[in-house]
């Protein structure tokens, strides 16, 4: 279902939420741009405390869902709704708030009130973690070389198809844009708004 057009939309329902879910994401940054690039083999300094941050937001986000569902376009507006995506995403310490963000955010992606972009990411994700392929191809491994590889995709020659559906380009062109982006960033710039994580990056 399409996204409406974020000009119709009035404000959000709960700016303070917003406010604190965006600022959430900040913090969360300072510690993506340091982990971003590292191949999968590394344990950089400064990935506890990265853990600990996606851990202390995750919570967060979880209790949004508890008390809110989805936190959406409606409640808190689109940029804190990327903001949950995000912390979403990266909320691999708590599994259990990835399964029930994925199920919220499906359910308000049926509303027409998050976007089915972000949902088939964090469905990727969490087949990834779990070690199965994955269904859209949005995950990515970085190789020692720092060059991004895709994780093994379900029915591999259906893959553009499904992208299509889901609102995604085909997968040969999200994939040479993100090895153009991380090859001309510098690691202090590495993470966007589909940033790459310590083991996984994310293809627009």
């Amino acid at each position: 279902m399409m996204t409406p057009p974020i000009g119709r939309l009035p404000g959000p329902r709960r700016p303070d939420l917003a406010a604190e879910l965006t600022h959430c994401l900040d913090v969360a940054r300072e510690h993506w741009q340091r982990l971003a690039r590292q191949p999968a083999t590394a344990f950089p300094a400064g990935l506890g405390q990265g853990r600990h941050t996606d851990f202390r937001n995750a919570q967060f986000l979880g209790r949004l869902i508890a008390d809110y569902g989805w936190p959406d376009l409606l409640l808190v507006g689109q940029d804190a709704a990327e903001a949950a995506y995000l912390i979403a995403l990266h909320a691999d310490p708590r599994r259990d708030i990835q399964v029930a963000a994925m199920r919220e955010m499906h359910r308000a992606v049926q509303r027409g009130t998050a976007s089915m972009r972000h949902w088939a990411h964090l469905h990727d994700r969490l087949l990834c973690v779990d070690g199965a392929p994955q269904v859209y191809g949005t995950q990515h491994q970085l190789g020692p070389d720092g060059i991004p590889v895709r994780l093994p995709v379900r029915n591999p020659e259906e893959l553009d198809v499904r992208r299509r559906k889901a609102g995604l380009p085909p997968a040969g062109e999200a994939l040479a844009a993100l090895r153009q982006r991380l090859a001309a960033e510098p690691a202090s710039r590495s993470a966007a708004s589909d940033s790459p994580t310590v083991n996984l990056t994310v293809a627009a």
